[in-house]
């Protein structure tokens, strides 16, 4: 009987699922190949020993507030910060979508899709191009239809691709004209050596989302923030809870913003390798079965002629990566996260044999995988 007096939006919606497996080269989520260092690791343990263990943290992190707001030139109060990124995503339904609407574009981040449906906010997902551009006309037609939430990633998420910036900044003057709060998401904008900052800066009313978890490292912390205008960011902070964010988070959060470096030096070695995967599965005869999709992002999409085998084909060799072929436009699709060299290395030769397997007996036809890289084949 208590299942009964659970509203329809939550039981209707099935679970979030997400099966660790153990392996000897994860790169399936999109996580760091590289921990914090130890010497970064040490200070911010020093910052956590010097903490006060029995008192509240501050309300919303107000000091690593102002950090960040130095980071970026940003004004203190227009920054919000919480337990990862994907929590900001809740709260800009909750305080902007509620009772209104949710746009955005299909493939993408999918906490997008479920936090509209779970608090049953009025959903509109519109099919990316072809080439995995925005579709311009469809979604300023409907941001004519009335306010609410516009999500849009760049470097996009699954497809890897950076949106031009003109359209961007297209899709958030008309947001704005027609009262939608715009939120652009730059989980991954570290590896795209560009960021849409200056896109929200200039445009009052819109939303930058950024996250530690990608370029920092720090996917185990959970800690995301939020650039907006001061008023916005207030709203925010009201929808968040209070003392969410903990000293342990505060700590290792001021820690990394004191030390760019490290981000720096990783980051060009993530692109650096990124570069290499990519140009070794479109140029290797080995791979000519497959297409991958140019990207900006810490992972590379491809296209296979059997997800599901290949998939498991590379897990029983050690090899963890993420299937999509179940998004729309992606059959045949699977993800791999761009990892440290030797474990890309052994990515690429695990992948290898396992097109040996799959294909035994019946050779693909040069040029086929350019012929498949269509995202509607």
């Amino acid at each position: 009987m208590g299942a009964m007096t659970i509203r329809d939006e939550v039981r209707d919606l099935p679970a979030y699922r997400f099966t660790p497996r153990a392996a000897a080269v994860k790169l399936d989520q999109n996580e760091s190949p590289f921990d914090l260092p130890e010497d970064l690791r040490s200070q911010a343990l020093e910052r956590l020993a010097a903490a006060d263990w029995h008192r509240y943290p501050e309300m919303h992190a107000e000091s690593l507030r102002a950090r960040i707001g130095s980071r970026w030139d940003w004004p203190d109060d227009g920054v919000a910060v919480a337990p990862g990124s994907n929590v900001l995503i809740q709260a800009l339904i909750i305080a902007a979508g509620l009772g209104r609407r949710v746009l955005t574009v299909t493939p993408t981040f999918s906490v997008y899709e479920l936090q509209a449906r779970v608090l049953g906010v009025d959903l509109t997902e519109i099919p990316l191009l072809r080439d995995f551009g925005l579709p311009m006309e469809a979604l300023l037609d409907e941001l004519e239809r009335g306010p609410g939430v516009l999500f849009l990633t760049t470097p996009a998420a699954p497809t890897g691709n950076r949106h031009d910036d003109a359209d961007v900044a297209a899709l958030l003057d008309a947001a704005l004209e027609h009262g939608w709060t715009p939120v652009i998401d730059g989980a991954y904008a570290e590896f795209a050596g560009r960021d849409s900052v200056g896109l929200v800066r200039r445009r009052p009313g819109s939303v930058v989302l950024r996250t530690f978890s990608k370029a920092f490292g720090l996917g185990g912390v959970r800690l995301g923030y939020a650039l907006a205008e001061p008023e916005l960011a207030t709203h925010l902070r009201k929808v968040t809870l209070p003392f969410q964010v903990s000293a342990l988070q505060v700590a290792v959060g001021q820690t990394v913003l004191d030390a760019p470096d490290y981000v720096r030096r990783r980051v060009e070695r993530i692109v650096a390798e990124r570069v290499r995967v990519f140009e070794r599965l479109r140029d290797d005869p080995a791979f000519d079965a497959i297409a991958p999709f140019p990207s900006d992002a810490n992972f590379v999409l491809f296209r296979t002629p059997d997800a599901a085998r290949l998939h498991a084909a590379l897990a029983e060799r050690g090899v963890l990566v993420r299937r999509q072929d179940h998004l729309h436009s992606l059959g045949g699709c699977l993800r791999v996260t761009i990892g440290a060299e030797s474990e890309n290395d052994l990515f690429l030769h695990a992948l290898a044999a396992s097109l040996d397997e799959l294909l035994a007996g019946s050779p693909p036809e040069r040029g086929a995988a350019a012929q498949n890289a269509s995202p509607h084949g």
